[in-house]
């Protein structure tokens, strides 16, 4: 973004709602500006959206459009915080998971944070698939909006009084929030690429992709074949989030713990 962008963004996001700059009476609200965006995106993914078919889906001319939104940034912008969840939606969850990793003997000190990170990285996880073009749009230096700023409090909200660092704590967050987006992004990937007849995840997409390289060359690869056939076997599938979240944690536990000392 550049400096103007960023002053728009910053206006738009969390200034009073703001009148068009000039031309007829107002016709538009910058919500609905942002939801038809949010309907292009979900439909054609990002590069689908520009200020001329937001236009056309209001039934406005693109100028009108720009008395609202100076630019696609700034209307990027608008839809990310349309459409990711509503944080407050997160509470209960977060309450719930607090009263019982207290109850299941969680320390004193930050009783129910591994559970509330799992249920915020669980909501995060899913606002990614409702909306798979947030992996793209919720990248690089921007202006996040209250929703967004939301999200980060609720999880910052569960470490505190974990004994972690400010900066241990928002690298936390980082940490489990990067885990999230790459098994979303993955997901995202392996449904563009057409493959996962059936509604296949990931796993099974994977396994089926390289079933017919290992019957031939599975001598040359029997870590990968033996990894693949017990798989098979056994089940296991499509647990990666999951996993992968509850290894972070266990690694954020042993920091917690020492922290407590």
């Amino acid at each position: 973004m550049t400096s103007e962008q960023w002053s728009a963004a910053v206006r738009l996001l969390w200034g009073p709602p703001a009148k068009p700059a000039r031309g007829p009476k107002r016709g538009l609200t910058l919500e609905g500006i942002a939801l038809a965006g949010v309907g292009i995106a979900d439909a054609e993914g990002l590069g689908g959206v520009s200020m001329q078919r937001v236009a056309a889906e209001l039934a406005v001319t693109k100028m009108a459009l720009y008395r609202y939104v100076p630019g696609k940034a700034e209307l990027v912008a608008l839809m990310v915080e349309a459409a990711l969840p509503d944080p407050a939606g997160l509470d209960a969850g977060l309450a719930s998971a607090a009263r019982a990793g207290a109850g299941a003997g969680a320390a004193s000190a930050g009783g129910g944070w591994r559970e509330q990170l799992g249920v915020w990285a669980r909501g995060l996880y899913e606002g990614f698939r409702a909306h798979p073009w947030l992996l793209e749009a919720t990248v690089g230096a921007r202006v996040m909006g209250p929703r967004e700023l939301g999200w980060m409090e609720r999880a910052l909200a569960a470490l505190d009084g974990c004994g972690l660092s400010g900066a241990e704590a928002m690298d936390s967050v980082v940490l489990v929030a990067g885990h999230v987006r790459g098994i979303a992004e993955q997901e995202r990937a392996m449904a563009g690429g057409g493959g996962g007849a059936g509604g296949e995840g990931p796993d099974a997409q994977l396994v089926g992709m390289l079933g017919e390289v290992l019957r031939a060359r599975g001598d040359d690869y029997p870590a990968l074949a033996a990894a693949l056939g017990s798989v098979a076997e056994q089940g296991g599938q499509e647990q990666a989030l999951l996993y992968g979240l509850e290894r972070i944690l266990d690694g954020l536990g042993l920091l917690v713990e020492r922290r407590g000392r």
